[in-house]
């Protein structure tokens, strides 16, 4: 499995603290919401240099697609444009971890190894019926492209967004951040459902990637509410309710 992929895993299947009185017994260190730093290699230049702190790299390549197989402990990604990667094969002998491509994307042109995660890009103004469908297909994590506008502040239509598409679909939701976003602002992202970031960065922000990376760390564990309610609320195929109907009541006697 990606390494990427794994960590979103552990991020999101936390378990829930004993109730009652009971002690808690020992448990491993809370898992932690991945970053994802976004960089465009050029020449002669180390990914490492850029992102320390972040849980993983994706490269937005030029006219030549770097090579990463000895950068050391990150894991990597690749994003593919709309006309397709030809080469992806080799990806995974290249030591790309994960790439990330969107839906209007050639399926020929997407890695198949079983290592090697795929983030589907999607928009938020699809329709629901479509954003649901891809809790059916073989994507491993899904990235929102159209938030933070501007590289503005949240505002509570964005958050509104992130908590209905939590909602819908049940892969590990994945949306692009400004690095300068505040604690406040992470702490209402984390809690609407999302499940990893991704930040623009370069060799100039090196230092506030990391600061970002110590504020994801101090978010509190999130209860786990993500989707859970999903299945019983949406409709099962062909209209049947997931919930048993009331018993009818007893017919009244007929008249005489």
């Amino acid at each position: 499995m990606s390494r990427l992929i794994d960590e979103f895993h552990k991020a999101t299947q936390t378990a829930a603290p004993p109730m009652g009185f009971r002690a808690a017994r020992p448990t491993a260190a809370a898992a932690r919401m991945p970053l994802i730093a976004s960089l465009e290699i050029r020449a002669n230049e180390n990914p490492a240099d850029c992102a320390g702190g972040a849980s993983a790299v994706l490269l937005r390549p030029g006219k030549t697609r770097p090579m990463v197989k000895n950068l050391p402990d990150i894991p990597c990604g690749i994003y593919l444009d709309d006309d397709g990667d030809k080469q992806t094969a080799s990806l995974e002998g290249e030591g790309y971890d994960f790439v990330v491509f969107s839906a209007s994307g050639r399926i020929s042109a997407t890695p198949q190894e079983d290592k090697i995660g795929r983030i589907l890009q999607v928009e938020s103004s699809m329709d629901d019926g479509l954003l649901r469908a891809v809790n059916d297909l073989p994507v491993d994590a899904v990235l929102v492209a159209d938030t933070f506008e501007g590289g503005g502040s949240l505002v509570w239509h964005q958050l509104m967004i992130f908590r209905h598409l939590a909602r819908l679909i049940s892969r590990p939701l994945i949306v692009p951040v400004p690095l300068n976003i505040n604690m406040e602002e992470l702490k209402a992202i984390w809690d609407a459902g999302v499940d990893g970031l991704v930040v623009k960065v370069d060799a100039s922000s090196a230092e506030a990637l990391k600061e970002l990376r110590q504020a994801i760390d101090k978010l509190p564990p999130r209860s786990q509410v993500k989707r859970d309610r999903m299945e019983a609320l949406l409709p099962r195929i062909g209209g049947e309710s997931s919930v048993a109907p009331p018993p009818d009541e007893e017919e009244e006697e007929e008249y005489e």
